[in-house]
């Protein structure tokens, strides 16, 4: 990288940075979640708005290729693994413990009916295949993105509304973690087949094999191990700036393990999150410092950059959004408020249930960035993904606040 590079370098990470802390502050004040804000502020500062109207400027500060273009991909790719490890960082295992009926009823459905609808939209709907996709691969990964749910926000909108010690907040925790888990390995075999890694040439069970074997480790040897060393770090002289350090290191070791498996660095992230998870009562002590690090630096950047890979306006197609964003509120406000029904919730707080677990928040962006950047999709697809994204986070949290709080 030359000095001339190294300034673009320079220019665009203050660029980016600086529209994720503006566009954030603005969705506070709107008491919508802060990375909507942030993708909003890509979008205006990418191809859509600025590339529009200042094609030239736009060019020379987000070149698209050169050793500027790499750097800035490499900062938001580790940006996105760290939010991965953050957001695993909110699973409490504790919640499996309560209401355990619901929360079996509630997860299963969750990703059952959704996941049946996604699978068959590609077939009722051949215009959603790209060129590069098969059919029976696009609508795997539909049905995928439409079963996660985004558990980061819903911890965030429970805890704003003062419901995460509720009955609700339990089954929504707990469920929503099931369904993440569930949806990241699924997404995690799919990205196997669809972009095997070099040198990756194993038979699908061995992959799926690999990847259980590989969270099985994560969630019991690994989850006692990492709870151990971060309580000895509490120790160390250099506290807490040790804990940070630590907490990289072993989720880029773990995202390389992932890699040589066969999938995405990304899954490993959020297993080790999810494995470095403590209870509530410590958490904030234990993982404040490398959430406060990703929170204000890395994920920003990510979210703001991830409005910099399509054009909005050109690639968006509204009946292919509305048609994504019915059956994704469809599948999962039934599904969800179904499940929590069997597991004996009332009708309100199973309607609330499916609101919480209807919102995909940034999840969901990073899923549809991974979807896009490998070819699976296309930047119609990904566009309405994006955009039932931002509508399935607004309604949780509006919903949520008048089924439970009035």
């Amino acid at each position: 990288m030359n000095d001339h590079e190294f300034l673009v370098f320079l220019l665009q990470i203050s660029a980016l940075l600086a529209a994720g802390i503006f566009f954030g502050w603005v969705a506070n004040r709107c008491r919508v979640p802060v990375v909507l804000g942030e993708l909003i502020g890509g979008i205006l500062l990418g191809p859509t708005l600025f590339g529009t109207l200042a094609p030239g400027v736009h060019g020379w500060l987000f070149p698209t290729s050169g050793a500027a273009s790499v750097g800035r991909q490499a900062l938001t790719r580790i940006g996105m693994l760290l939010f991965l490890f953050v957001a695993g960082m909110e699973v409490d295992l504790d919640h499996l413990k309560n209401r355990s009926l619901a929360i079996a009823w509630t997860s299963a459905m969750g990703i059952v009916l959704p996941f049946s609808l996604g699978l068959g939209l590609v077939f009722v709907m051949p215009g959603l295949l790209p060129s590069s996709s098969d059919r029976w691969t696009l609508g795997l990964f539909l049905g995928t993105a439409l079963s996660i749910s985004a558990l980061p926000v819903a911890a965030r909108i429970l805890m704003d509304l003062g419901l995460m010690k509720s009955e609700p907040g339990h089954v929504v925790m707990a469920s929503a973690m099931i369904n993440d888990i569930v949806g990241w390995t699924l997404f995690g075999i799919i990205l196997s087949r669809v972009a095997p890694r070099a040198g990756s040439d194993r038979a699908l069970w061995e992959t799926f094999g690999a990847i259980v074997a590989f969270v099985a480790l994560a969630l019991t040897v690994g989850r006692r191990a990492g709870q151990r060393a971060l309580r000895s770090l509490r120790t160390h002289p250099t506290w807490p700036g040790s804990s940070i350090a630590v907490m990289i290191v072993v989720v880029l070791l773990a995202g390389s393990v992932v890699e040589v498996i066969g999938t995405h660095a990304i899954f490993g992230a959020f297993l080790v999150g999810v494995a470095m998870a403590e209870n509530s009562g410590r958490r904030n002590e234990m993982h404040e410092p490398i959430y406060q690090f990703v929170m204000s630096f890395l994920a920003p950047l990510y979210f703001v950059a991830v409005g910099l890979q399509v054009n909005f306006i050109n690639s968006f197609d509204a009946p292919l959004v509305l048609i994504v964003l019915l059956v994704a509120c469809l599948g999962k406000l039934v599904g969800v408020t179904l499940g929590a029904r069997l597991g004996k919730m009332p009708p309100r707080q199973a309607l609330a249930v499916g609101f919480g677990m209807n919102g995909r928040g940034a999840m969901e962006i990073i899923l549809a960035s991974v979807a896009l950047e490998h070819h699976l999709i296309d930047q119609r697809v990904f566009v309405a993904l994006v955009i039932m994204a931002i509508v399935t986070t607004l309604l949780s949290a509006t919903m949520m606040r008048r089924l439970l709080v009035g």
